[in-house]
């Protein structure tokens, strides 16, 4: 039994996935495809993932700690269970022959990089399942500058919205400490909501909720939202210009509007 999956576990899991890797064997989707993902819409990104067969990606009704962030950023994945006797003995004995300090939900933080977003499942449990008070959230700042996804409670919530660059999606607040749960694993296949989520995808957290993006198809989100928003800057445009009527700018586009629109592309985007 292993605390944190192997790396060959994860090459498996994540197999469409053929760049960069971390030691771990997670997929390192690269920091140019995140920073451009801080500009993609749930709805743009929704919209390339159900194109390729990903109809369980999503998942709103979240609390958010800080709702004026965009969060984005690569999975690291953990589960708890309710807590078992003996597994739980079983988990503390392993943490301690891996030379794991405090509390099982601090080991899942332990393994965290810059630009990860931490995704934990805890069956959406808040009373005595507060994943992460001010301490935690903290240390989970100065690690990844991005923040978590938490299918559980936290607490200290005055402490931790005071705190920059962090995006916490959870659900819901409660002042009392995690208890009675016992981490499961790091880095394995989750499920969160109605969502499965794998170590390695791309977190998207905007107003909406939460989408997780399959590391394989985050250039690809990337590159449809931009030309998508590019059409979008485009139409308005036209429209406050009354070059167009709405009724042929909203529908597929006929061949002298797209041409229009190459041109205006070739152009630099001229706003007159």
């Amino acid at each position: 039994m292993f605390i944190e999956n192997p790396p060959e576990s994860i090459q498996q899991l994540t197999r469409l996935y053929q760049q960069d890797r971390f030691p771990n064997g997670r997929p390192r989707v690269p920091d140019h495809i995140l920073e451009r993902m801080q500009k993609v819409t749930t709805e743009q990104a929704w919209s390339v993932l159900r194109r390729h067969g990903y109809h369980h990606q999503f998942e709103g009704g979240w609390f958010q700690t800080h709702p004026d962030k965009i969060l984005v950023g690569r999975a690291v994945t953990a589960m708890l269970l309710p807590q078992r006797p003996d597994l739980n003995d079983l988990v503390e004995e392993l943490g301690r022959a891996e030379g794991r300090i405090g509390g099982q939900n601090s080991w899942v933080i332990d393994t965290l990089e810059p630009g990860d977003v931490m995704v934990v499942d805890m069956w959406g449990k808040i009373k005595e399942g507060t994943f992460v008070g001010d301490n935690l959230a903290t240390s989970l700042r100065t690690r990844t500058r991005a923040g978590a996804v938490l299918h559980c409670g936290i607490r200290d919530f005055q402490g931790v919205r005071e705190l920059e660059d962090l995006q916490i999606f959870c659900r819901g607040l409660d002042p009392s400490a995690i208890a009675n749960c016992t981490l499961a694993g790091i880095n394995i296949p989750i499920r969160i909501g109605e969502t499965t989520v794998l170590p390695g995808d791309v977190v998207l957290g905007t107003p909406t909720g939460v989408i997780f993006i399959p590391p394989h198809l985050a250039e690809e989100v990337v590159e449809s939202a931009e030309r998508v928003q590019l059409r979008d800057e485009f139409g308005k445009l036209r429209l406050q210009q009354k070059r167009y009527t709405p009724g042929e700018i909203d529908r597929k586009w006929p061949p002298e509007i797209e041409a229009d629109f190459d041109a205006w592309l070739a152009a630099g985007k001229p706003r007159d």
